[in-house]
């Protein structure tokens, strides 16, 4: 008789204390990829969350050493057709648009490292502590895809000069350049993570929500009036760019772990 399967464990676990709702990407074998499946897994709890009152803030957390390698290459090489990357990349810009709209505050919480739409995610949460072992990166560039769609989050939050620097070397930035850049509000030790993200969360959960949620909506259409146009053109520039010989290429040595292509 043969051993029933053990089912798989949720792509997000949710949890909510006092007010604080975590929520933590489930799947550090992958890095916590952005596939199709967990952008809707997210998207379904923001949209929860956005209606429940008893939440107060949000803590956007990640399971492993690393917070988010962004999205699946293998997903996006499978899709092929232009419209089906279109798609995808469309999903992913509407859950970053999300989070913008709660009500509630959400803070990220960066173990590991955040790479491609991973610093992407980093980048559209309101606030960021970061542990002194994270890394941030959007690497795309080199592979012949440029991080397009991270950069409407990133450019929003870095210096230009700093944001491009990002975009176009792709180079890791360490937790401390994460922070002098702007990409993160604290830099703790690993070992403070957890709490120092928690006292954070606490301290806004005491505010008064709904001025809280008036003040973080005035915030964001004063600053990033046509943030939905910028992500119409990012999704169809990544998507195209996915989609050309360049992005094929560069994702078929990336999945194969060969060097990138030289041009």
């Amino acid at each position: 008789m043969s051993a029933v399967p053990r089912s798989e464990a949720p792509l997000l676990l949710r949890e909510t204390r006092e007010g604080v709702c975590t929520l933590t990407l489930n799947r550090p074998r992958q890095m916590n990829l952005l596939t199709a499946d967990m952008l809707g897994a997210l998207q379904a709890s923001f949209e929860s969350i956005a209606n429940d009152a008893s939440v107060r803030v949000v803590v956007l957390a990640a399971a492993g050493e690393g917070f988010c390698a962004g999205h699946d290459l293998k997903e996006i090489r499978a899709l092929e057709a232009l419209p089906r990357i279109e798609a995808l990349f469309a999903q992913c810009s509407r859950m970053m648009q999300t989070i913008t709209a709660l009500p509630q505050p959400v803070i990220a919480r960066v173990q590991g490292v955040a790479a491609a739409a991973g610093c992407q995610l980093v980048a559209q949460c309101d606030l960021a502590v970061a542990s002194e072992a994270a890394r941030f990166t959007t690497p795309g560039v080199t592979w012949g895809f440029f991080c397009s769609t991270p950069g409407v989050a990133v450019g929003r939050n870095l210096l230009r000069k700093h944001a491009m620097e990002m975009l176009l070397t792709g180079e890791l930035i360490d937790a401390a350049k994460a922070q002098e850049w702007g990409l993160v509000n604290r830099v703790v030790p690993a070992a403070s993570l957890e709490r120092e993200t928690e006292r954070l969360a606490r301290q806004i959960a005491e505010k008064p929500p709904a001025t809280v949620a008036a003040g973080k909506r005035a915030f964001y259409r004063q600053m990033d009036l046509g943030v939905a146009q910028a992500y119409d053109l990012a999704s169809q520039v990544i998507a195209a760019s996915f989609a050309h010989q360049e992005g094929r290429e560069g994702m078929d040595a990336f999945i194969g772990k060969r060097p990138p292509p030289k041009r």
